[in-house]
């Protein structure tokens, strides 16, 4: 009797464990549509891949937060859907990274994204500049410390403002170069 129940109990474990998708298996299946969707061969974006790689991120994750590849695909999975336009999806991912790896490479990065999908794709300036800010504070010497001043001082501007905002400090600049060749003349004739 003993050996029938641990027998029946092994076998209803071995079933269990292979009802759910393995992590090498779902790992194997991210590894494949990844190089499917991003290969040189894709001339463009198929959304379905897209969702399909997503949804396989999201089961791996879940399933396997503290395994050392689920920081990666998250934010790769938000990274499809900035990239894809869906703003708010974005966010929530790169929140989520922020919430549970803040101290993975990528959350300066995460910060940065977030404050740039407030203002790309939500129009959210004032929630844009309040993230930009707080990317600055935190991060003060991370790479994308100048780009977030610069996109402070910007917000707001049409292409069509920055094209003449830059036009004019190139007339000022050769002026400004004219101006110091000619004193630098007058002083060599005298």
């Amino acid at each position: 009797m003993k050996k029938t129940t641990i027998l029946i109990i092994s076998g209803i474990m071995i079933m269990l464990a292979g009802c759910g998708p393995s992590k090498d298996k779902v790992a194997s299946q991210i590894l494949t549509l990844e190089k499917s969707l991003f290969s040189p061969e894709a001339v463009s974006f198929n959304k379905q891949k897209a969702d399909s790689l997503q949804a396989l991120y999201a089961t791996f994750i879940k399933d396997n937060p503290k395994d050392s590849m689920a920081p990666g695909f998250l934010f790769k999975s938000a990274n499809i859907a900035m990239n894809s336009g869906d703003g708010p999806k974005a966010l929530a991912l790169f929140d989520q990274y922020l919430q549970n790896y803040p101290d993975k490479p990528k959350a300066s990065l995460c910060l940065f994204f977030k404050a740039f999908i407030y203002e790309n794709l939500m129009q959210n300036l004032d929630k844009a500049r309040e993230t930009y800010l707080l990317f600055i504070e935190k991060y003060p010497s991370d790479d994308f410390t100048k780009d977030a001043k610069m996109a402070i001082e910007n917000l707001g501007k049409s292409p069509e403002m920055l094209i003449r905002e830059f036009e004019l400090k190139q007339r000022e600049d050769s002026i400004r170069k004219a101006d110091s060749v000619a004193k630098t003349r007058k002083a060599k004739k005298r």
